[in-house]
């Protein structure tokens, strides 16, 4: 009951923020994304419900206290914008520093104490205090760092606490030994989450490849951000562009909203639903997304080529493709499936196998006895139940 108090205020004052800031840009102007802080409701709310059911489990307070500087963040990013504000350098101040508690606390530590909230052994305590470091140092050069702060404003704004001189110098370094520490951290994390996976059996395994799965899935437009900004350089193609928006965009929903979400699902739930239905329907429609999205773009491609002498438009040649890939959805998307469950649903491809050749045996087979043996043979195999009994009814 003591955790249940703490927990809901700390929610409650997320809430509060996520509704002062869409008002307060509204009334005053400011990026209308900033606005969409309310998205981050995932992090309070699961991190409210694990606290207060779980008070011993850190991974709830994590993400409560995650959220709250989110939301703190936001609203001085706002408030700042306004230079001429009553204590708009204040905002400011605090707003340099506040992502890295934000950011930092769910990336370096969820994947060291999830799902039990405990580390896997003493020894990873080392790693805890790399990432107590890394925090640290970004925080202190970030709120100490001398010059004009790095936040939107209609004019700069300097750092009421900045210092100069050789220790301002010493801060921009120590700043940067955060970094290299986060990053080392966040390397350890992983490989703390894939010892766990490999440990782990029954509940806590579903629990741990949840998560996982999560953490998997965000890597992709991840990556995607990351060779956008190599490819295109400091200004964007239009098309390049739309990619980098789309990326960051399913990035955030993943990070804000998949991820509390896998969290809530893996520790509050019983049955865990179905992570495998899940892997496995996210590895067919992902892989029946990619070929035909490079078939229709080869295709486009090839077709202009071919039909440029005939046509100056494209519209033969994107026509043409489209239907050529919807021709193509159904065939593919079924040797993708049964090239997916044979490489990494084993199981499932066997009892498909084994029904199929239960079923041309059933159209042949007239004997009752040896239909039942095959039965009886067939349930072993797919269902694998402790035992099996056949009842066959009697004639009248």
């Amino acid at each position: 009951m003591s955790a249940r108090w703490p927990a809901w205020s700390l929610f409650g004052l997320f809430v509060a923020l996520a509704v002062a800031t869409p008002v307060l840009v509204a009334v005053r102007g400011g990026n209308a994304s900033d606005a969409l802080v309310a998205i981050g409701i995932g992090f309070a709310l699961v991190g409210a419900l694990v606290a207060s059911r779980q008070p011993a489990n850190a991974v709830g307070w994590l993400l409560l206290v995650a959220a709250v500087a989110l939301g703190l963040d936001t609203l001085t990013t706002v408030y700042a914008g306004r230079s001429s504000s009553p204590g708009a350098e204040w905002a400011g101040w605090l707003n340099s520093w506040l992502l890295f508690v934000w950011l930092y606390l769910p990336a370096l530590f969820l994947a060291l104490v999830f799902p039990s909230g405990r580390l896997l052994s003493r020894r990873w305590r080392i790693v805890v205090g790399l990432g107590i470091g890394a925090v640290a140092a970004n925080v202190v050069g970030a709120a100490f760092a001398p010059g004009v702060l790095e936040i939107p404003a209609d004019r700069p704004i300097q750092n009421p606490l900045g210092v100069e001189g050789a220790v301002g110098s010493a801060l921009s370094w120590l700043s940067g030994v955060g970094e290299l520490l986060a990053a080392g951290t966040l390397v350890l994390g992983g490989l703390s989450l894939v010892l766990r996976l490999r440990r782990s059996r029954g509940r806590e395994r579903q629990q741990v490849t949840w998560f996982a799965y999560v953490c998997i899935l965000a890597l992709a437009p991840f990556v995607v951000l990351a060779l956008v900004s190599l490819v295109g350089g400091d200004e964007f193609p239009p098309w390049l562009d739309v990619v980098a928006v789309v990326a960051w965009w399913s990035l955030v929903f993943l990070l804000l909203v998949g991820l509390p979400s896998a969290i809530g699902i893996a520790i509050l739930r019983h049955q865990l639903y179905g992570i495998d239905v899940v892997i496995h329907r996210t590895l067919v429609y992902g892989a029946l997304t990619l070929t035909l999205g490079t078939s229709y773009l080869g295709s486009v491609l090839l077709l202009q080529l071919v039909l440029n002498p005939l046509t100056q438009g494209s519209d033969l040649a994107v026509a043409m493709s489209t239907l050529t890939v919807a021709a193509l959805f159904r065939p593919v998307r079924s040797r993708i499936q049964a090239l997916v469950d044979r490489r990494f649903f084993r199981r499932r491809y066997d009892a498909a196998r084994t029904l199929e050749a239960f079923g041309s045996r059933l159209r042949d087979q007239l004997d009752v006895d040896a239909l039942g043996n095959d039965l009886r043979a067939v349930v072993r195999d797919t269902m694998q139940p402790a035992h099996v009994t056949l009842w066959l009814r009697g004639s009248r």
